[in-house]
């Protein structure tokens, strides 16, 4: 994996030299519960923002610790976020319709 952390394969590797021991020690369902917790804090910040009560900071933070959760599942899962998102959304061309 790339130890170029701008990209998703090296964000993902970053997280997993970093928290694979830990996370992979609490299990998937441990950790999801965690991310799960993330996206309910960016939902929160969000709707700050929908609000006029916008803290830009607070935000970019929300997405970074949603990122940062998602690739340590898809580590501790042995998911290949790169490979996940070729197959499903470049060589499939993606879903079809509107979500």
């Amino acid at each position: 994996m790339s130890k170029d952390f701008d990209t998703i394969a090296g964000f993902q590797a970053l997280m997993h030299e970093r928290y694979f021991e830990t996370d992979s020690a609490r299990g998937p369902a441990g950790t999801f519960l965690w991310f799960s917790e993330e996206v309910g804090e960016l939902a929160e910040a969000i709707a700050r923002r929908e609000r006029g009560e916008s803290n830009d900071e607070n935000l970019r933070e929300e997405f970074a610790d949603v990122m940062a959760w998602l690739a340590t599942l898809a580590n501790i899962t042995g998911v290949d976020l790169v490979q996940a998102i070729t197959e499903k959304y470049i060589d499939d061309g993606g879903p079809a319709g509107l979500k």
